[in-house]
């Protein structure tokens, strides 16, 4: 992996991946807001909260687990290796099952929780639990992709995720057109992808040269922090990102009404895509980080870096662009029954929430970056600002003053402060690198 041959290799398929990846709930709401009209929407856009549980968990360990996997495999540690998936694997198991057993006992007040009431209450109440029942294929089908990709199949990982969701795509409307199941039709088509995606991961095991096994472990707390603590920041990110809903549904309800959360859904679902090209590029990058830092190849990882934080920008300053040429154009996919308000408020949050990815991308890299140098309180502090504190505080603030355009403004405020913070960590932490190496070098020319 020196001198970057595999750099763009990875993190194209990375993309691909996650782009497909993301197309599951793109999928849904699509079908969902032309087939079930502005009620359908919003009671997804209020549902679709609980998927930031299931990728969070398995990503979680997924990128935690592979993270130590990549550095123990750099270290010819391959028996520790074995012991980081197995542990992983189990730990996907245990909570697959805990999330299966809330969707089938505790889907409603789960849909109370995030806000749902009336005829919404029953439509989000039936795709929760049925999503739900299928926690223990997703969340090890999302421990399994960043496995398979450090395990120097990246083109298998992506074609995991894109099979899944090509094939929720093609159920999705098989469910919702000529069989008519409505919303339950969805999270059907939803519940299946990942097996489908899984299955597809099998060959994996059956036709490449693998290192991937399952050995005889005991249980350690200790070693699962190990698998923890690099995919902290990735569980914080998911999860935030779906608590960040469930509070903007709730202000939004608050300040304005359904149209203004079918709106917000609008906004959301679109920039789920850049999001995953985001995620596509930072998991990516992630195997390389993982050998160069496991190699001690600082002055590679630095290099890694500064290619990705590039291309991070370029692709949100893109986005950017491509959401006030094409603002009509995006907001009409979901708009079916043609709603001026809906239009109105869509039109507006899209130009004014797409202004953050500039700063997105770049945020995610250096996250990620933290994590795997072992600055994880670092990693940590800022996903929490991010996704989760600053974000909130400012909801508040600006929906309850500024209405529904204080929501929107948001995203890029909290995103360009988040980067601020970020870059000032970061220049500490190449100072010290830095002296590091130049230390590094006195002592090998005496």
């Amino acid at each position: 992996m020196k001198n970057s041959r595999n750099f763009y290799k990875y993190i194209l398929l990375g993309i691909l991946g996650m782009v497909g990846t993301s197309s599951t709930i793109f999928a849904d709401t699509f079908f969902v807001a032309n087939r079930l009209g502005t009620s359908g929407l919003t009671a997804l856009n209020i549902a679709i909260a609980i998927f930031g549980l299931l990728s969070g968990t398995g990503l979680m360990l997924g990128v935690g687990g592979a993270t130590m996997f990549s550095i123990y495999q750099a270290q010819k540690d391959s028996k520790k290796a074995k012991q980081i998936f197995t542990l992983a694997f189990l730990n996907a198991i245990i909570i697959g099952f805990i999330l299966f057993c809330c969707g089938l006992f505790l889907a409603k007040p789960i849909a109370q929780m995030l806000g749902a009431k009336g005829e919404i209450l029953s439509m989000c109440t039936s795709y929760i639990k049925t999503v739900l029942c299928f926690s223990p294929f997703f969340v090890i089908n999302y421990l399994m992709m960043p496995f398979i990709r450090n395990d120097a199949n990246p083109k298998l990982a992506m074609l995991m995720m894109v099979a899944g969701s090509l094939s929720n795509i093609v159920l999705d409307y098989l469910f919702l057109y000529p069989l008519n199941m409505g919303i339950l039709g969805a999270a059907l088509a939803t519940g299946f992808s990942p097996i489908i995606s899984l299955i597809i991961g099998l060959f994996h095991f059956i036709f490449h040269k693998n290192n991937l096994r399952l050995v005889k472990i005991r249980y350690s707390f200790k070693d699962t922090l190990e698998i923890i603590r690099p995919g902290l920041a990735t569980l914080i990110s998911e999860f935030s990102a779906s608590l960040v809903l469930v509070v903007f549904n709730l202000i939004i309800l608050h300040i304005s009404n359904e149209i203004g959360v079918a709106s917000y859904g609008v906004v959301a679902n679109l920039g789920l895509i850049v999001i995953a090209i985001f995620n596509g590029l930072t998991q990516g990058l992630q195997p390389l980080f993982s050998v160069a830092y496991g190699e001690n190849e600082t002055k590679q990882l630095k290099h890694l870096l500064h290619k990705g934080l590039i291309i991070a920008f370029l692709i949100g300053l893109a986005f950017h662009l491509l959401s006030i040429a094409f603002t009509s154009q995006l907001v009409s996919i979901f708009n079916s029954e043609n709603n001026p308000l809906l239009e109105q408020w869509a039109k507006e949050g899209l130009v004014t929430y797409f202004v953050g990815y500039l700063f997105a991308g770049l945020n995610y890299l250096l996250i990620s970056y933290f994590s795997i140098i072992g600055k994880t309180k670092l990693a940590f502090t800022l996903s929490i600002f991010r996704g989760f504190v600053g974000i909130i505080v400012l909801a508040l603030i600006l929906g309850n003053t500024v209405g529904l355009f204080g929501i929107w403004l948001t995203y890029p405020l909290v995103e360009f402060i988040s980067l601020v913070l970020a870059t000032l960590a970061y220049q500490r932490e190449a100072r010290m690198l830095d002296g590091y190496l130049l230390e590094k070098e006195k002592r090998e020319t005496a």
